[in-house]
């Protein structure tokens, strides 16, 4: 199986027993070479058949763009749906108009896309996750098949200062096999935010390094790489982290970063969270996202390793805008963990250049 799977096939069903009735959506996600990477069934409650085809191919895009994928290839034995994704039929019900947008809309954000239509004989397991959802009257969930590794899992150590939300997306991608990687220690510049417990409770070392217990910030960046080198780290991780320390000479282009932002804009020191959105949509932009760099001594201004994209649409808020953002933000992170981890990232003249 492939380790960066950009390419995925999807294989999407969905039904209802009286239409509208109980109904249920299932999708399966495969890589080019046919191989499973997901396969869920969906109990929608009450629904018609069309709203039951179109969450199972709304359903399948969002866990493509999970995973990474930049192409995707969709197979459906809704003809309907099939046509009208493709333009081919306008949508007349009021209902479904708003699933078919979104459905279009997240089928824009891939690189290339097909949707085709298959004979339901073709597409039998996708229906056979459907009638069970429908049996069971509950969600059938099976995890993702776990990447197979010929390399030890490089060792991170995670800088937090709030939540720990991008301590817990990891840990997701190092559990479902979509990262080789372990958190060897985790460090907290707070000592009573959520991602402490958070961390303790999924079993990991924690340290907290408070920067008023240190005169200065020598002292305090000192502190830190003396529990970064304890753990024998490989990558420093920053997730949320909201200090300034400096970075020794050995972790040079060895401390990542996510900003919310596509840099060089709406970046520096200041330009955090909701700050950065709110700046975004003040600027009118059409286009947002988020950007993984190393880090330097310098606020935002490291070698940009990898970078994605989403709409700012006109009715945003920072919330919304947020959210949005934080969708790609967990992808991107793991893709450039990974390229670390494979020694496919090469930096020159501060330029990230990929290797593959």
């Amino acid at each position: 199986m492939p380790r960066r799977i950009k390419q995925i096939i999807a294989y999407v069903d969905g039904g209802s027993r009286g239409n509208p009735g109980p109904a249920a959506a299932a999708f399966i996600l495969m890589d080019k070479d046919k191989n499973r990477l997901q396969a869920k069934g969906l109990f929608l409650g009450k629904a018609t058949n069309n709203v039951a085809e179109y969450t199972a191919i709304h359903k399948a895009l969002e866990a493509a763009k999970q995973i990474g994928a930049e192409r995707v290839e969709v197979f459906s034995d809704s003809e309907l749906l099939v046509k009208q994704v493709n333009g081919e039929y306008r949508v007349k019900s009021e209902r479904l108009r708003p699933l078919f947008q979104q459905t279009v809309e997240l089928l824009g954000e891939f690189k290339n896309w097909k949707v085709q239509f298959v004979t339901r004989q073709r597409n039998e397991e996708a229906d056979k996750l459907v009638n069970q959802a429908l049996n069971l009257e509950q969600d059938i969930a099976p995890e993702l098949v776990p990447v197979a590794r010929n390399k030890k899992p490089i060792r991170l150590g995670v800088l937090i200062s709030g939540g720990g939300t991008t301590l817990m997306n990891i840990l997701e991608y190092i559990k479902h096999g979509r990262l080789n990687a372990e958190v060897a220690v985790v460090v907290s510049s707070r000592s009573t935010v959520a991602g402490v417990e958070k961390a303790r409770n999924a079993g990991l070392d924690v340290k907290i390094i408070r920067k008023k217990d240190y005169p200065d910030v020598d002292e305090f960046s000192k502190r830190i790489e003396e529990e970064l080198v304890a753990a024998n780290v490989d990558l420093v991780v920053q997730g949320g982290w909201l200090c300034f320390w400096k970075i020794p000479q050995r972790y040079t282009n060895r401390v990542m970063n996510i900003h919310p932002a596509l840099l060089p804009s709406f970046g520096g020191k200041g330009m955090w969270g909701h700050r950065v959105h709110e700046a975004v949509l003040a600027a009118g932009c059409k286009v947002s996202g988020c950007t993984v760099h190393f880090c330097t001594n310098e606020y935002d201004k490291g070698p940009i390793v990898v970078q994605r994209s989403c709409r700012v649409k006109d009715n945003d808020t920072t919330e919304t805008l947020a959210a949005r953002v934080f969708e790609q933000e967990c992808i991107a992170y793991s893709q450039a963990i990974e390229l670390f981890a494979e020694n496919e990232l090469l930096v020159e003249n501060g330029i990230v250049k990929i290797k593959k």
